[in-house]
């Protein structure tokens, strides 16, 4: 659950975070000042009290029916097969994740898209691409180069966060740790063990961002 929730996480905030650095670069300034408030509402709020928000208080604003049914086990049928319905601590941590993520990788990717020198957009537009092409075929693939490595930097943050929503109910590795020590008392070996799989995984990661900036740099 940990690794399943950290990479839905990591795909979903990776994919608002560009559209929010589109957003971020805007010429209209409404959309400007309106990734300004949500950029300074999810970055100086803890993560845990988002979280207890998502699901504690807007369920509140719903009607009861709709709650009932979020709270209800569901399943549905794709190609024949029967399949559950994400349970509702699962949606909520997901949603609360990404929101919180995609304020931290937007403003990296952002980061990159204004490292690229403006030659490299003027010589785009007298090549003749349109704006979209330039940003596509242009800047973007500069941009990632350049925010490669803190765009890791956050994905590891992002596995580390998945341990708050256990505060929700997610049973993730920190839950499950819990749960064993609390039926064991071998607390040392549970959360001894919980910490060796985060260590794992981030220096997993450290090692991709390692050899992905090795890559781009050899392309470059």
């Amino acid at each position: 659950m940990t690794i399943a929730s950290s990479l839905l996480v990591i795909v979903a905030s990776t994919a608002l975070g560009l559209v929010f650095a589109a957003a971020r670069g805007s010429p209209r300034a409404g959309l400007r000042r309106a990734t300004a408030v949500y950029v300074s509402l999810f970055r100086n709020t803890p993560l845990l009290v988002q979280l207890f928000f998502w699901y504690f208080g807007a369920p509140a604003l719903l009607p009861e029916a709709a709650r009932e049914w979020l709270n209800a086990g569901h399943h549905v049928s794709v190609a024949g097969l029967r399949l559950h319905w994400p349970s509702f601590e699962f949606l909520t941590a997901i949603v609360g994740l990404v929101l919180y993520a995609t304020a931290y990788v937007g403003e990296e990717i952002r980061a990159g898209i204004r490292g690229v020198p403006a030659a490299q957009l003027h010589a785009g537009m007298a090549m003749g691409f349109s704006a979209a092409q330039v940003q596509r075929h242009v800047v973007l693939p500069q941009a990632v180069r350049i925010a490669l490595a803190p765009l890791f930097g956050q994905y590891m943050n992002i596995v580390k966060n998945t341990s708050l929503a256990m505060a929700v109910g997610l049973v993730e590795l920190s839950y499950t740790s819990r749960q064993v020590e609390a039926d064991t008392f071998k607390t040392f070996q549970a959360f001894g063990f919980a910490t060796l799989f985060y260590i794992a995984t981030i220096a997993l990661l450290e090692w991709t961002s390692a050899w992905a900036v090795r890559r781009t740099r050899v392309k470059t």
